[in-house]
């Protein structure tokens, strides 16, 4: 598989499971059953089914820190730009580390 497709992969499972998480955090504290919930549960199903195929084409120990890496930051630009959540210094020196260990991960070619 080239590169750019499975790229492609992880990018659709990240979306995938950011937009769940912020459905889910729509949802929350509302009927039991609503849109949001409902909406976002649809969303992790078919990321799911990405991330299996993510899983079919790379090492789990590459695969999960760079799916889970990259959908804390992006769930993080979500809560931040969506949400209209407050993100602190703090947390945005984290997403920096991240993204620097997430790249050692996933271009390290030892």
């Amino acid at each position: 598989m080239n590169y750019f497709l499975f790229s492609l992969l992880v990018l659709i499972t990240v979306g995938l499971n950011t937009l769940a998480q912020t459905l889910l955090k729509l949802g929350a504290g509302q009927n039991p059953v609503n849109l949001y919930l409902l909406g976002g549960l649809t969303a992790y199903g078919l990321s799911t089914i990405f991330y299996i195929m993510v899983l079919g084409k790379s090492n789990l120990s590459v695969a999960y820190p760079v799916v889970i890496g990259l959908t804390v930051i992006a769930s993080t630009f979500s809560g931040a730009i969506i949400l209209q959540e407050k993100v602190f210094s703090g947390q945005w020196v984290g997403i920096g580390l991240m993204l620097s260990g997430i790249s050692a991960i996933a271009f390290y070619k030892g």
